[in-house]
């Protein structure tokens, strides 16, 4: 079953443990997948999307985030 609810920013840096800054960074830099979804000009992504990305991303080295 896949988790389809929407992730901004605050969301994504609470579920790897960073600060907001460092989000929109790595979106900056091309480190984040591109949204899945764009609202009122907001980025959002599937929380599969993320959790995907979060597990193969450098530096991971095996975290488990909190959901």
């Amino acid at each position: 079953m896949s988790d389809r609810t929407l992730w901004s920013y605050a969301d994504i840096a609470a579920h790897i443990r960073v600060q907001v800054d460092t989000v929109r960074s790595y979106r900056k830099h091309g480190h984040l997948p591109d949204p899945d979804v764009v609202q009122g000009g907001r980025p959002l992504w599937y929380a599969d999307t993320i959790r995907a990305w979060s597990a193969r991303r450098p530096g991971n080295r095996g975290r488990i985030a909190p959901d």
